[in-house]
């Protein structure tokens, strides 16, 4: 027999194998959805168009419960506002597991405050939450050093003289100093070549997790993995950014003062001398890296996105930006800065960030979820380890909530007397136990670089608003806004 046959057949067993190997043997009884195929799943259910499109279509037929199979593995997913909220805060404790997203699984691995389960996520998170408000979060400290970068910004932009720019990294460089200064305790310069490169690297490896492939690799990652394909560029990415911390952390060792914590890391440090007799501690090396990279790739990366496709929205439909910016005339003025405060003043401002965030659609298929116990949902028995998809997408675009979910319209978070009206839909954060740990943060950036940057520029695109595509660039684990060019003109 020819080698070249000889080698096919042996993948071929391989790839059998593989799948066959990492099968469930559930038991219980989960929701309906489609027949899988053996080793496949539910793979010839899929669009093109991507997972969201995929489950959007197979909801029609099973309801918003229902059962897909992603290669081998039988995963559920929640769809529309109340099945959502039903799991994620009715039973909140049952639904706080984390699943992995495959394409990173192999740097994050187990560690860290986002990917890991049980005991080491509780010590991380409580640890973190604790520490974040410490250096920021809630307190007065955060929003000077937002002032203090939206400062800086509006310099940069002035510099432009009103040609057009691709925001995309002054976006980046603006929320990933927030959370420098709270991780590193320190900011970086807009110029700043090592800050840059770990920009690059993140919306890369952002881009690169929502592409068409990586949902692919979702079906078969455990025969993918070794093949060459965007996996691996993911894997030498995140491994950059880590190599960047780690000599970041030792530094912080070098120059520790236990009597004077400068930020997350040394604070982090304290932690584990504290507890080095314990062998059972959380607070390793490990977990110290991994943790600080989450909060870098977060922190950066979701409210620089949702910025970016605000900012589109604003060339899409200048009247918005023109309501305002006469909101901002009239609340603030033009000398001094905004500030936290004048957030419950400023009700169509307020609307307008929130229909920005509905309608950007950051994380559409959520982070996954699972079970941590045999959990009965809805008549439906999920096995312990249950993968769930929380589709934050549906909720985003709950007809029953928003009137017109498809469609960019501020007026969908403004009650008839134009006071800002609340939505149980509105979970850009997620919900419950797992819900985002920096969105205090987030909300706060986002009023303030908003309102700072309209205070102070109109803008314009070298596109005519009525040929502006908002087709996202990327959509799957996350959303990405297309590139684009915009001119920022001095008030």
């Amino acid at each position: 027999m020819e080698p070249s046959v000889l080698l096919l057949l042996a993948l071929l067993v391989g790839f059998v194998l593989l799948l066959v190997r990492g099968y469930p043997k559930s038991h219980g009884h989960l929701p309906p959805g489609p027949r899988p195929l053996p080793l496949l799943g539910n793979l010839l259910q899929m669009d093109r168009g991507g997972l969201l499109k995929s489950f959007m279509r197979i909801r029609e037929k099973y309801g918003d419960v229902f059962t897909v199979h992603l290669g081998s593995r039988p995963v559920v997913m929640l769809y529309g506002t109340e099945a959502i909220r039903e799991a994620l805060v009715d039973q909140a404790e049952a639904f706080s597991g984390r699943a992995t997203v495959a394409v990173v699984k192999p740097v994050f691995k187990d560690y860290g405050v986002i990917f890991s389960n049980g005991e080491r996520w509780k010590a991380l998170r409580r640890f973190s939450l604790a520490t974040m408000r410490d250096f920021g979060m809630g307190k007065r400290s955060v929003e000077e050093r937002i002032q203090e970068e939206a400062q800086c910004l509006v310099e940069e932009f002035r510099k432009s003289q009103g040609a057009p720019l691709d925001p995309t990294f002054l976006f980046q460089c603006i929320t990933a100093n927030i959370i420098c200064s709270i991780v590193f305790g320190e900011r970086f310069d807009y110029k700043d070549r090592q800050f840059l490169r770990l920009l690059e690297l993140i919306y890369q490896t952002f881009s690169l997790t929502s592409s068409f492939s990586s949902q692919v690799f979702e079906f078969f990652a455990g025969f993918l993995k070794y093949f060459p394909g965007i996996h691996r560029q993911v894997f030498r990415n995140m491994q950059e950014v880590l190599n960047y911390i780690g000599q970041s952390v030792k530094k912080h060792q070098a120059t520790l003062d236990p009597s004077h914590p400068r930020d997350f890391i040394d604070t982090y440090l304290l932690r584990m001398e504290k507890e080095k007799s314990n062998q059972h501690t959380e607070f390793h090396h490990e977990n110290l890296l991994i943790s600080v990279l989450s909060l870098f790739f977060a922190g950066t990366e979701t409210s620089s996105t949702t910025l970016r496709y605000g900012f589109l929205l604003m060339l899409k439909y200048p009247h918005v930006a023109e309501k305002v910016q006469k909101e901002i005339d009239q609340v603030i003025g033009s000398h001094r800065l905004p500030t936290l405060e004048d957030r419950t003043k400023m009700p169509y401002t307020d609307a307008v960030i929130h229909e920005i965030q509905r309608f950007s659609d950051l994380i559409p298929i959520g982070v996954p979820h699972k079970v941590n116990k045999d959990t009965l949902f809805r008549g439906f028995l999920l096995p312990k380890n249950t993968e769930v998809y929380p589709i934050l997408s549906s909720a985003l675009h709950d007809p029953q909530y928003f009137e017109q979910p498809d469609t960019f319209n501020p007026d969908h978070f403004l009650d008839a007397k134009g006071a800002l009206k609340k939505s149980e839909a509105f979970m850009p954060f997620s919900l419950g136990k797992r819900m985002c740990l920096g969105e205090g943060i987030a909300r706060n950036e986002l009023f303030l670089f908003f309102t700072t940057i309209l205070q102070n520029f109109s803008v314009s695109s070298p596109v005519a608003p009525k040929d502006i595509d908002l087709s996202p660039k990327e959509s799957g684990f996350g959303t990405v806004p297309p590139k684009y060019q915009i001119c920022f003109l001095a008030r």
